[in-house]
């Protein structure tokens, strides 16, 4: 039948993901670094997921495709959240999420609210994307195992962006006092007015300040 469905410019596509997630039918996928519509019968052509795309790969077409079919979508949802019960409660907003990956600037970035995490903490704290990832934007690293200095990087993007707050997170170790001293480095150098915070994480995964 001919209906109206989406269609996916592959070289205006960032990868970001975001797309993905918007597309609460599952009807789009990352395959290769980049968004694809997995399947006709997934989209309903209602384009939740345009608004969300912040290059404009994405646009409405009417072509011959399957019926959207909501017994199908129902499926596999359950099956999803059957295979993977915590998908549903991701607060990933954004793609990269490594500081050595992350763009200097991106849309993500207008007047957000940054998390920037040690790796280890997503570990160590059972409920990190509810209490710490939600209604952010997140940037990791671990300054012990990358060899980059992270604080040249996070005042490109303080300096080139309106960045609301940022939220420092970080375990009780001494190794973590480089991604601590990294952000503060990073504020200043920017000369922007940034308000930040430290929560520090323990290794048997409690908060001991906030």
């Amino acid at each position: 039948m001919i209906r109206k469905i989406i269609q996916i410019d592959k070289e205006s596509c960032n990868g970001c993901g975001l797309c993905a997630h918007a597309c609460h039918e599952g009807a789009i996928g990352i395959i290769d670094g980049k968004a694809v519509l997995l399947r006709d019968d997934y989209c309903d052509g209602l384009g939740d997921c345009l608004p969300a795309c912040p290059t404009g790969a994405i646009s409405f077409t009417e072509r011959d495709a399957a019926p959207y079919d909501q017994s199908a979508v129902s499926a596999h949802q359950k099956s999803t959240l059957k295979e993977s019960p915590l998908s549903a409660c991701s607060q990933l907003g954004q793609w990269p999420v490594q500081i050595k990956l992350a763009p200097v600037s991106a849309p993500y970035f207008a007047k957000a609210r940054l998390l920037i995490a040690a790796d280890c903490t997503a570990f160590a704290y059972g409920n990190f994307h509810q209490d710490f990832m939600k209604g952010k934007i997140t940037l990791i690293g671990c300054p012990k195992l990358d060899t980059i200095d992270y604080s040249e990087k996070l005042t490109e993007i303080i300096k080139t962006n309106d960045i609301k707050d940022i939220t420092i997170l970080r375990m009780e170790v001494p190794c973590c006092g480089g991604i601590e001293n990294a952000v503060i480095t990073a504020v200043k150098n920017s000369q922007r007015s940034v308000s930040w915070q430290v929560v520090t994480i323990s290794i048997d995964g409690k908060v001991l300040n906030r």
